[in-house]
């Protein structure tokens, strides 16, 4: 109570907070007037101004009035567009490192050129993160504009760009880019074997764009790049058909977590059934023979039973194509790991493609929380805010709309079943659409949609259908959702990236219809007839009351239900917004409250009758509010667990930097020697150790193995009373004097080459079967949780122990390899570049198996591994492609490799493409 009336007369912290940056917005607006009597020159002029302040030791915060200023005002000259007040305020808001949210259609876009230009101007770089290519490359192409004109230099990450094109857009002033294909940068960057082959430079400012979706929904996935293994198709498709049929009393399902859990019963019967198979290799279906049997069961039993063709997936062109369960676009070439795609292709009948092995792995949260400064923006923040301190130490600030929001949000409406829900809601769109009003209706599947689709038919109502399967169609179909008596339907609206404009979109609608027309007098007639069409169909619409937003059920997450509200009522417009719900939704069904609230739903409702009630949005939003706390702990152990992973990662990646720098690693080389003979030794003279204690045959048999020596242990031991750290100097002087001999008979150039080249590759290798030892360990710890131990607590001990070892064994195998290696001298041969497997990029959910990344062919691109052609000036060759005079011909390339010149391409679609 005391708090409401605190509210009311002082204003909440976030409002007291956005007044007092109104001091910095009237500066900035004090300084128009001098900005609009500059010339072009002179507004251009003013980067370079701004950077001598920053050299002579003036402070971003110092510029920023002037800065805003100039943007404004170039702006205005080149996109015909003036930030308004609360624009400016947002931008401040980003400057700072903080989480602006706005409401759609209020100008993010534009909000982000203030803070992107302002620490642009440094010259360190800054990336601005989208959630999608198309928005990538059209906020490059739209407000680089902007940033050109002003003297900046902008870049573009997309899929299937070569390694020159992204060095060259990293290098830039600002980098729009999606999240994945910055991740994945990072990861291969790491992969590298020189310094000069990685794009990506250091870390300096990032704003993401809808931050919700990137940084909270996307964050619960890894990053992974993986490698191919061995092909177990025949197993897939054997457990495949043992799942599919079994009954329902031999397992239980938990739709929360989307687990299954063989009953005792189950276990014993499919015990059988795989023996007669010849599945298992002993009698009892968890003896650690069958550990790999009952993952794969397990995964079946998923495939066959929690996941749902035309919701979690659909099948195109023979293939599994994964749905986006925010976004509801299809996500092709990515896939689910740990045998969970496999199994699902067994289900489908369709080709299997063998597992992968992780390779590398982040996850959003630790690659984000490498930039010094983060920001970002979206219209629906607010209800993670805890969650973006805990983790990011960011605070969320939101930014009064320029124009009081007019839509109405109407209260829920309760049904007893879905055909009643769609019944009425088939109605209320008919109404609608007989005043020409508008509709926009958000569904949370691709079976949902349809079926109202076919409940519209019956109507006879004219509609699009917006999922999956009409991705390609997409930014058109949602440009057009504001026309006269439009009827859309939309499987989820996260992330789409096009405003609906009341009356229609007039650029797409020019591009649509005046697309072939070439410009001159005819077409400009056409275009401005388009315009006063869609001046004169808008006034319509906002007679009919603006856009009606429609929900068919409620999303586990508000902030869903919020994007799709938020895409009524823009800019002032009038709208309406209202949800329908039903007993059947997933969100009642399984979070809902059980007994009362159905009994009283099932005893007082009539067929196709409605209740409305605000205690039961109040039970809906609770609900909501329970698994949005599930869903955080889930993030919150993914980060928890990545943490672990990540402090090892750190030192990996800084010990391979370190490496990829040094001319010479011969002292990094004499340690490692040092180190094993000391193991190696240690091990066989435990320290506090009786002589007779000691395995001194097990020595001898390591120093063999290890170093190729037999030194006479057994006289030495003799002679005198040999201390082990005696041993261990004897050793390592025999292992220094062959080592020695054999570098005085070899080129030192050479040399050093050698053991750079062995250090990183087994470095890598080791780092490799390290994160695959990970992986396993962390499905597999939750089980310390039965004898009262905490599994985090557990994994970070294991997790080090692990790591430890990894260590010990790297030495030792670095030592073994450079003691044993011979160079052989051979003449030139012409130059062979050999085949590589396409590396896998995974964004994959440990704990549902979810996947949002994408495989991009040409990810492979290992420039390093092809000698010194890889080096070769791009610039020699032009900017990739076919090239008539090709400078490799004569060359045995093979066809698929990255071509020489750098390009990132493979050779037959660049200078092998005329071959």
């Amino acid at each position: 109570m005391f708090q409401t009336i605190a509210k009311s007369l002082f204003g909440s912290s976030n409002d007291r907070y956005v007044k007092s940056l109104g001091k910095i917005v009237n500066q900035i607006n004090a300084l128009e007037p001098q900005m609009q009597a500059l010339s072009d020159d002179e507004l251009k002029a003013q980067t370079d101004k701004f950077r001598r302040q920053l050299e002579a030791g003036a402070t971003l915060d110092d510029i920023l009035p002037e800065a805003f200023a100039t943007v404004r005002e170039a702006s205005v000259r080149v996109l015909g567009m003036r930030h308004f007040d609360v624009q400016l305020i947002g931008g401040i808001v980003l400057h700072r490192g903080e989480i602006s949210e706005m409401k759609t259609g209020e100008g993010k876009t534009l909000v982000a050129t203030l803070a992107t230009y302002l620490n642009a101007v440094e010259g360190k770089g800054v990336h601005v993160v989208t959630v999608n290519d198309y928005l990538a490359r059209r906020d490059a192409e739209w407000m680089g504009q902007l940033h050109n004109w002003l003297g900046l230099s902008v870049g573009v990450i997309v899929p299937n760009l070569g390694e020159f094109q992204r060095r060259e857009a990293y290098n830039s002033d600002i980098t729009y880019a999606t999240n994945n294909e910055l991740g994945f940068d990072y990861l291969r960057d790491n992969m590298k074997h020189s310094r000069d082959q990685m794009v990506q430079r250091p870390f300096n400012f990032a704003i993401v764009d809808e931050v919700d979706s990137i940084l909270i929904d996307e964050a619960r996935t890894p990053l992974i790049i993986s490698g191919p293994t061995q092909d177990k198709s025949d197993l897939y498709v054997a457990l495949d058909e043992v799942v599919k049929g079994i009954p329902e009393d031999w397992y239980e399902k938990d739709e929360k977590t989307r687990n299954i859990q063989l009953t005792e019963e189950g276990t014993d019967e499919i015990e059988k059934l795989l023996l007669a198979k010849g599945l298992l290799a002993t009698g009892n279906l968890y003896d650690i023979e069958n550990t790999q049997v009952v993952h794969h069961l397990d995964q079946a039993l998923k495939a066959n039973i929690m996941f749902k063709r035309d919701t979690d997936y659909i099948v195109k062109d023979e293939k599994v194509v994964i749905i986006d369960e925010f976004t509801g676009r299809m996500m092709d070439g990515r896939r689910w790991s740990n045998g969970l795609h496999q199994a699902v292709e067994a289900k489908e009948g369709v080709k299997i493609e063998p597992e992968n092995q992780t390779m590398a792995s982040i996850t959003f949260q630790n690659y984000f929380r490498m930039y010094p400064k983060l920001s970002g923006m979206t219209g629906t923040a607010a209800t993670e805010a805890a969650e973006f301190w805990d983790i990011y130490k960011m605070n969320v600030v939101e930014i009064p709309t320029n124009v009081p929001v007019q839509r109405i949000d109407e209260e829920d409406e309760f049904y007893k079943n879905t055909l009643d829900k769609f019944g009425a809601i088939a109605k209320a769109i008919k109404e609608k659409n007989v005043i020409g009003q508008p509709v926009l209706v958000g569904t949370v599947s691709i079976e949902k949609s349809e079926l109202l689709s076919q409940f519209l038919d019956k109507e006879g109502v004219k509609h699009a259908v917006l999922n999956a399967r009409f991705h390609e169609q997409e930014a058109h179909i949602v440009a057009q959702a504001g026309r006269l008596g439009a009827v859309t339907i939309a499987t989820n609206m996260a992330g789409r990236g096009t405003d609906i404009q009341l009356g229609g979109n007039v650029e797409f609608r020019i591009d649509d219809e005046l697309g072939d027309m070439p410009a001159g007098p005819e077409r400009d007639a056409a275009e401005q007839r388009i315009r006063e069409e869609v001046a004169a169909e808008k006034a319509k619409v906002l007679e009919a009351g603006g856009l009606f937003v429609l929900g068919t059920e409620r999303h586990e997450s508000r902030r869903i239900d919020n994007q799709l509200r938020g895409r009524s009522g823009r800019q002032g417009d009038p709208g309406l917004s209202r949800f329908y719900l039903c007993l059947e939704d997933d969100l009642l069904r399984i979070f809902g409250p059980d007994t009362l609230f159905a009994k009283m739903m099932n005893s007082n409702l009539a067929d196709g009758e409605a209740i409305g009630s605000k205690w039961l949005s109040k039970a809906i939003e609770t609900a909501q509010k329970k698994v949005e706390a599930r869903n955080y702990e889930v993030r919150k152990q993914v980060v928890q667990f990545d943490d672990v992973m990540n402090d090892q990662r750190k030192v990996i990646y800084e010990q391979r930097g370190e490496i990829m720098e040094a001319e010479r690693v011969d002292d990094v080389v004499l340690d490692m020697r040092r180190d094993t003979v000391n193991a190696l030794v240690g091990e066989a003279c435990p320290p506090g150790s009786y002589p007779e204690q000691w395995d001194i045959a097990g020595l001898k048999e390591k120093v063999e193995e290890v170093f190729g020596l037999t030194p006479p242990i057994d006289a030495w031991l003799e002679e005198d009373q040999v201390e082990p750290e005696l041993l261990e100097e004897r050793i390592a002087a025999l292992a220094d004097e062959v080592m020695e001999q054999k570098i005085g008979t070899t080129d030192h150039e050479i040399w050093r080459q050698v053991e750079k080249s062995v250090l990183l590759e087994r470095l890598d290798y080791h780092w490799k079967e390290h994160l695959a030892t990970l992986d396993a360990l962390r499905q597999v710890i939750w089980m310390r949780g039965i004898a009262q131990k905490q599994p985090i607590n557990e994994y970070k001990q294991e997790a080090f122990g692990l790591f430890e070892t990894m260590l010990d064994t790297l030495r030792e195998d670095v030592t073994k390899i450079l003691v044993k290696a011979e160079l052989r001298i051979q003449p030139p041969q012409p130059q062979s570049l050999p085949d590589l497997p396409d590396f896998l990029t995974g964004h994959i959910d440990p704990f549902t198996g979810l996947d949002d990344s994408n495989d991009m062919d040409g990810s492979a691109e290992r420039p390093e591994l092809f000698g010194s052609l890889a080096g070769s000036p791009r610039a020699a060759f032009g900017p990739g492609g076919t090239n008539a005079e090709n400078p490799f011909e004569g060359l045995e390339i093979s066809r698929n490799a990255p071509c020489p010149c750098g390009s990132g391409n493979k050779y037959k679609h660049c200078h092998g493409a005329a071959v």
